[in-house]
């Protein structure tokens, strides 16, 4: 499994989903889309919007969830974590 969250410097829920994926002890790709061009593009893609954090998991299986938001409870249900 991958975890990507796109993020900015100045986002304080981004702040948070990552504090709260660290304390699941868990790994992930932080993709700064305040100072890559290429990587906000590419949120937009995935996303439709430009509103960050935006998390990314891509399952084992080739399948892909996406949460946007500081939304615990779906990362906890698409992550396994009680």
């Amino acid at each position: 499994m991958k975890i990507t969250v796109y993020s900015t410097a100045t986002c304080p829920y981004c702040l948070m989903v990552k504090r709260w994926l660290d304390e699941q002890s868990m790994s992930y790709d932080d993709v700064r889309v305040d100072n890559d061009r290429v990587a906000a593009q590419k949120m937009v893609t995935l996303s439709g919007q430009m509103g960050v954090p935006f998390t990314t998991i891509e399952k084992d299986n080739g399948t892909m969830e996406k949460i946007l938001g500081f939304d615990i409870a779906n990362l906890r249900r698409v992550l396994g974590v009680k």
